[in-house]
């Protein structure tokens, strides 16, 4: 299925969770803030959230510095 993840096209197999997305992708989801259709879920809820088709996903990292 195709979601948009940071503004650019993207197939995954679906159903696929957003802890599995997040998990298959490498990211540990307490380094970044989810934005899933302009909602930010709880970060409790991750395992619970299925994408879907044509979802749009923002992922933000933090960085430090100064």
């Amino acid at each position: 299925m195709l979601i948009t993840v940071n503004g650019n096209p993207e197939n995954i197999p679906g159903p696929t969770s957003l802890a599995d997305f997040l998990s298959a992708k490498g990211i540990h989801a307490d380094g970044v803030v989810i934005e899933l259709n302009q909602d930010i879920p709880e970060k409790s809820a991750y395992t619970e959230i299925l994408l879907h088709e044509n979802d749009k996903l923002e992922i933000l990292r933090f960085v430090g510095g100064g």
